[in-house]
């Protein structure tokens, strides 16, 4: 690249410049550009503050619906690390034979604890606690079965995976029967599911929406400056030269924008926290809502500068190429 100047001395000269130069004017006219862009935002308050409001709020709704994912997904993980299998021995094992057995059981990295419930201590509990100490002494023998409450390892607690594991313990020779309950596992993941994929359509749409909203105030934008624009390309401006204070302004949008949706989803986590933690103490639980952390607020932060920059994009490429001189 080279620039032309006429000294008294000399004629017009031609003066290269270095690439190290041609790279910092590069960065210098984008931070003149954006600093420029910014000052138009303060020039029109109301006007910027309600875009960006707009778009800060289309994010929050989205963004109160994944704290409410992630807290489910949570309270989902802690139900079904309490679920356990339980398994009826035979009655005519020894006690070494069930001792033997439960070992047996511990060393499978398909389980991750077994308890056994001995059947004299549980025959002996329930004669205490049931009133009926008389009539369980006229029995002839133990009517209750050695029991073992089984938790599976985390990475079977799924349905799938723990329904693998029940019919591989009823297949054990030492097993009468085995039981959990899968339905409600299953329910739950069901519902699991459900939310997050209308989490993520929600999402989507909304984004969508916010790119549309962007979009149509940088067209608006650039059709207030279009006798400025024809002008600049007169003087020799680039397309991608006059885009760029647009693209700017999207960004803005998307920085402040941001930065509202936190805030917003912050009140909303907070607003609606107390009948959380009621509903908790009705089931006699400490549970509360857990809002975003410092990584997820700055994900949040670049998807909304990301729409506001996507939004600006679209609407320069599309509406500065038309605006020629005459």
């Amino acid at each position: 690249m080279s620039i032309l100047f006429r000294s008294r001395s000399q004629g017009a000269q031609q003066v290269k410049i270095s690439g190290f130069r041609r790279f910092v004017m590069f960065w210098v006219h984008n931070a003149q550009q954006a600093v420029a862009s910014l000052g138009e935002l303060v020039r029109y308050p109301l006007a910027s503050l309600m875009t960006m409001a707009v778009l800060g709020l289309s994010l929050t709704l989205p963004a109160t619906l994944y704290v409410v994912v992630k807290n489910t997904d949570a309270i989902g993980s802690d139900w079904q690390e309490a679920a356990e299998i339980t398994v009826f021995l035979r009655k005519n094992l020894s006690q070494q034979e069930v001792a033997t057995f439960t070992k047996r059981l511990n060393l499978s990295p398909d389980i991750e604890s077994v308890k056994w419930i001995d059947k004299n201590e549980a025959l002996a509990e329930f004669r205490e606690g049931s009133g009926f100490g008389s009539a369980l002494d006229a029995l002839s023998e133990n009517p209750l079965p050695d029991v073992l409450l089984i938790t599976p390892a985390a990475d079977k607690r799924t349905p799938s995976a723990a329904e693998t594991l029940l019919r591989s313990l009823k297949g054990e020779r030492e097993v009468e029967e085995a039981r959990l309950d899968l339905a409600w596992l299953q329910r739950l993941e069901a519902l699991l599911n459900l939310v997050r994929d209308g989490f993520l359509a929600l999402a989507l749409l909304l984004c969508i929406a916010v790119v549309l909203i962007v979009g149509n105030t940088i067209r608006l934008n650039i059709n207030s400056k279009r006798d400025e624009i024809m002008v600049m390309k007169l003087v020799g401006a680039t397309d991608a030269y006059i885009q760029r204070p647009f693209m700017y302004t999207g960004v803005w949008y998307g920085i402040v924008g941001g930065i509202i949706a936190w805030l917003a989803t912050a009140l909303l986590i907070w607003w609606i926290d107390d009948a959380v933690r009621a509903i908790s103490e009705l089931y006699e639980s400490q549970f509360s809502l857990t809002g975003l952390n410092l990584q997820e607020m700055l994900v949040l932060w670049l998807i909304a500068v990301g729409l506001g920059l996507l939004g600006s994009y679209i609407a320069v490429r599309k509406h500065v190429a038309t605006i020629e001189p005459q």
